[in-house]
C-alpha cells in the first residue's frame, strides 16, 4: 500500500536533517535507499527496521543532511604555524628574504578545514536517525492503515457483487440443467431411433446431467467468498492467502463456464454471469496487489 511520512530534526545550530520513508505498490518488500556517503554504517540498521516493520511494498527511504547549516570554514592552526615556522627558519638559516605566501599556506592538503561532519556529529547523527525511524514508520503504517481501510471496503464490494452473480446463477440451475436433460434425452432418442432401452437411455442422461452438475462449484465459490470475508476483517498479513482465495475463485468460475457453455434459454444468462464473476475476480486481484 501507498504512504508517506517524514521527520526532520535539528540537532544543533549547524546540523539538520530530513528522513523520509515513501512507499508504493509492490508483491514483495522492495527497499531502496538514498544516504549521505560516509553512512553506510547506518543501512544496515536501517534496513532491518524497515523489513521488522513491513512486509510488502516498495520502498524509498531518503537521508539528506543539510551540510550549508553545518558549514563553517576554518584552517588548521598547528599546520599553519608549523609552515610559518618553517618558513621564518630557513630565511633565517639562509639569510634569505622575503614573506611567507598565504595563499600557498591555505592550498597545502589539510591547512582548509571544515566542520561539517566531525565524529562527534556523524555519531550524533547515527544516533539520532535510530532514534527516529521507529516513530516514522509507525506514522506510515498508520497511513497505510487509513488505505487498507479504504481498500478493505472496495473489496468488500466487489464480493457483494460476486455473492450476487453466485446466487443468480444457483436460482438458475435447477431450471437450466432440467431443460438441458430434456434437450439431452430428445437427441439421444433421435440418433438411437425407436429401438432403444429408454432405462439404459435416462442412465446415460442421469450421468451426463451429473456431470454438468455445478452445485459444488457454486457451493465452493460460497465458501471461499466467507473466507475472504473473514480474511478482510481479521486484519493484519493476508494479502498471499487473498490472492490465492481469488485463484481458487477463478478456477470455479472457470468450471462453471466449461460445465454451462453451449446451454440456450436460460443458460445464456448463467454464461453472463459466469462472465460476471471472472470480471470481478480479476478486479479484486488487481486490487489484492495493494494488499500487505
Amino acid at each position: 500500500m501507498t504512504g508517506f511520512a517524514r521527520a526532520q530534526v535539528n540537532l544543533h545550530d549547524a546540523l539538520t536533517y530530513t528522513l523520509s520513508v515513501k512507499t508504493v505498490n509492490h508483491r514483495f518488500l522492495d527497499v531502496q535507499m538514498r544516504l549521505p556517503n560516509g553512512m553506510d554504517a547506518l543501512e544496515n540498521d536501517l534496513r532491518k527496521a524497515l523489513k521488522d516493520s513491513l512486509v510488502r511494498g516498495h520502498v524509498d527511504l531518503t537521508l539528506n543532511v543539510d551540510r550549508n547549516a553545518q558549514s563553517r570554514a576554518g584552517y588548521n592552526r598547528d599546520l599553519v604555524s608549523s609552515y610559518v615556522a618553517a618558513f621564518a627558519a630557513a630565511r633565517a638559516d639562509f639569510g634569505l628574504a622575503g614573506e611567507p605566501d598565504l595563499n600557498a599556506v591555505l592550498r597545502i592538503p589539510g591547512a582548509l578545514q571544515g566542520d561539517n561532519r566531525t565524529e562527534d556529529d556523524l555519531a550524533a547523527l547515527q544516533k539520532s536517525v535510530n532514534a527516529q525511524i521507529g516513530p516514522l514508520l509507525e506514522e506510515l503504517k498508520i497511513m497505510r492503515a487509513r488505505e487498507g481501510e479504504s481498500l478493505a471496503a472496495i473489496l468488500n464490494e466487489t464480493m457483494d457483487r460476486l455473492e450476487e452473480a453466485t446466487a443468480g446463477v444457483a436460482e438458475l440451475r435447477p431450471e437450466v440443467e432440467q431443460r438441458y436433460q430434456t434437450r439431452l434425452a430428445e437427441r439421444l432418442q433421435a440418433a438411437v431411433g425407436p429401438t432403444f432401452d429408454k432405462q439404459r437411455l435416462l442412465e446415460e442422461v442421469a450421468i451426463l446431467v451429473e456431470r454438468s452438475d455445478i452445485a459444488e462449484e457454486l457451493t465452493r465459490m460460497t465458501t471461499h467468498i466467507g473466507h475472504f470475508r473473514e480474511l478482510l476483517e481479521a486484519g493484519g498479513e493476508a494479502g498471499k492467502k487473498l490472492d490465492f482465495l481469488l485463484q481458487e475463485m477463478n478456477r470455479e468460475a472457470n468450471t462453471l463456464l466449461s460445465k454451462t457453455g453451449g446451454t440456450a434459454g436460460r443458460g445464456t444468462k448463467m454464461t453472463e454471469l459466469g462472465l460476471a464473476m471472472k470480471a470481478e475476480i480479476e478486479k479484486a486481484r488487481e486490487q489484492i496487489q495493494n494488499v500487505e
